[in-house]
């Protein structure tokens, strides 16, 4: 008695198994194995109608109702007043404006000296801000990460995200008494035989306070969101790792890292969004005229050239470059995160 070769019963199985992944209904973007694009064309799996969707997800639905209403009325509704860019407002009159002036406001602050002053300001307050706090959240999460005491990493991470839950004016006011001419950090400075520094009135001190700060404010609420994702790495990836001889500094840099790659990328996008944005309150609570060289930025300059002045167009037109700066470097990230990484927003 002959029977069929191992060979021959291996391949039959492998082309029965293949014909019966081709032959069922197949998610949208997917072809079987050994197949191609053209096989995209094949009918696919009926959609869920809308209102069994609803119906079965209905939560989920109406925790996202207040979200949403959220973002239409204080985000995208304020969006129409972007008109008064382009038209002459004047207290009391049409919110929408008097008459079409054309990029006349537009010209003034391209034009104007003291707007590219705060621009710059703004631009290197930004610079250093992400160059200094977005790496810093990580490096401590990897440290955290080697930690094997439970109580001393508890303990840690309670310190250093604590700061973020502070009220802006809570901390202002404790930067300012920390370096109070007759604060602790004078009172150190002439212990030791130096002279005290007036350093919120030093034009020179004032990115250094802000960065620093910032810094003490931000870096624990981030190390939380990598925390988190370090948990999604697979733990056999360094138990292998340890068995071809890897050290810690090599899982690190092949298993770690790119694990929290797409919460990197994540974070690192929104933050470039935000690269104009420097915060409002802490810089109108800490700068003073005597260090309006380096501290005045485009909010605190909108402040005082639209609520102040009055002039709500000229603050409009830049506010609305300001937005305009900003989407254009969300893409652009997005757009290189995506082709040079392959994680994006989008």
């Amino acid at each position: 008695m002959t029977g069929v070769p191992a060979e021959i019963g291996a391949e039959a199985q492998a082309a029965e198994i293949l014909e019966e992944a081709r032959a069922r209904p197949r998610a949208r973007g997917w072809w079987p194995p050994g197949g191609s694009r053209r096989d995209r064309g094949r009918p696919r799996a009926p959609k869920t109608p809308w209102r069994v969707e609803l119906r079965r997800n209905w939560v989920l639905y109406a925790m996202a109702v207040v979200p949403v209403v959220f973002l239409l009325i204080f985000r995208y509704l304020p969006m129409i007043g972007n008109v008064i860019a382009f038209r002459r407002f004047r207290p009391g009159g049409s919110i929408f404006g008097e008459y079409w002036v054309g990029t006349y406001y537009i010209e003034m602050f391209l034009n104007d000296p003291q707007f590219w002053r705060v621009f710059a300001n703004t631009a290197i307050l930004g610079g250093l801000t992400l160059l200094i706090c977005f790496p810093l959240p990580i490096l401590l999460a990897l440290a955290l990460n080697e930690v094997r005491a439970r109580v001393f990493k508890r303990t840690i991470q309670s310190i250093s995200y604590l700061p973020h839950f502070l009220s802006i004016v809570i901390v202002a006011g404790m930067v300012m008494q920390l370096l109070a001419i007759r604060g602790p950090i004078n009172q150190w400075i002439e212990s030791i035989g130096g002279s005290a520094i007036p350093f919120l009135d030093r034009a020179e001190w004032f990115r250094t306070i802000y960065v620093t700060s910032e810094v003490w404010q931000t870096i624990g609420w981030g190390t939380i969101l990598y925390l988190a994702a370090l948990t999604t790495v697979d733990a056999s990836l360094y138990e292998a790792a340890r068995i071809d001889g890897a050290n810690r500094l090599r899982q690190t840099w092949h298993i770690t890292l790119p694990g929290i790659r797409p919460t990197m990328v994540t974070l690192l996008i929104l933050n470039i969004g935000t690269f104009l944005n420097v915060g409002f309150e802490k810089v109108f609570l800490l700068y003073n005229p005597l260090t309006y060289s380096t501290a005045d930025i485009i909010s605190t300059y909108l402040f005082r050239v639209g609520l102040v002045s009055n002039n709500f167009s000229y603050a409009a037109a830049i506010g609305l470059f300001q937005a305009l700066i900003g989407l254009a470097m969300v893409l652009t990230a997005n757009l290189v995160s995506r082709r040079l990484v392959g994680a994006s927003l989008w």
